[in-house]
């Protein structure tokens, strides 16, 4: 049974991945800073449920102990917790932003390596946006840029160069990063665009079910690598 982790997954993309993941034979743990809604997602879905909050350190220890405790390793691990950060830019925003976006990768991932060394093929994918890629918002022919995201699409930068640095530290281990689409979720509300999260989630599942052949260090979309 393949043991898998996926942050921000009581709702959309992180909800569907975890169906997707669930429907394809893997023991799911719904991570999610509600109590509440992270357990009624997991009772929905069948999944299991572990408080996890990415901005806090003891949270971030206690979910991946359970986990232990419970598994005693772990295969894939799915970053999918983010923040959009509209609105007013300044000094408070931007560090709950890279908090959540950035900090909270590194957070969540030095915790889960004692786990998932453990694994026979361990897979970690962190969903990130061509919205931090700079070859997309210097690309006038790309919706990229014009995107009024300054920290969302900077943390989404730093997001995908962590994935690319742990891909050379731990070459054991597969990290890629993905661009799922855009997405209808809480997230773009304002913005009133994109797919259903289903349809995202087809992306991340992807690059979480790779074979031992699969690539490491990436940023996907749906059609392949991506330059950023």
């Amino acid at each position: 049974m393949t043991i898998t982790l996926i942050t921000g997954a009581n709702k959309g993309i992180g909800f569907e991945t975890a169906k997707q993941l669930l429907a394809a034979g893997h023991t799911v743990y719904i991570g999610a800073r509600d109590i509440e809604r992270g357990e009624k997602a997991a009772a929905v879905l069948g999944a299991r449920f572990v408080r996890l909050d990415v901005t806090d350190d003891a949270s971030v220890a206690g979910a991946l102990e359970k986990i232990e405790a419970d598994e005693g390793r772990l295969d894939v691990l799915v970053h999918n917790a983010g923040v959009l950060g509209l609105g007013e830019v300044d000094g408070p925003s931007a560090l709950r932003v890279f908090d959540t976006n950035a900090v909270g990768i590194v957070r969540v991932t030095e915790a889960a390596l004692p786990l998932l060394r453990r694994s026979a093929a361990p897979t970690v994918v962190t969903v990130s946006s061509s919205a931090g890629s700079f070859w997309a918002v210097n690309n006038p022919e790309r919706p990229e840029f014009s995107l009024p995201t300054l920290l969302y699409s900077a943390s989404k930068s730093a997001a995908t160069m962590l994935t690319v640095q742990y891909a050379k530290a731990h070459p054991e281990i597969k990290f890629n990063a993905v661009e799922p689409g855009t997405t209808a979720t809480d997230m773009t509300a304002d913005f009133g665009i994109g797919r259903s999260p289903e349809e995202s989630a087809k992306v991340v599942v992807r690059l979480a079910t790779l074979g031992a052949d699969g690539p490491t260090g990436t940023l996907q979309d749906e059609s392949g690598e991506l330059p950023w």
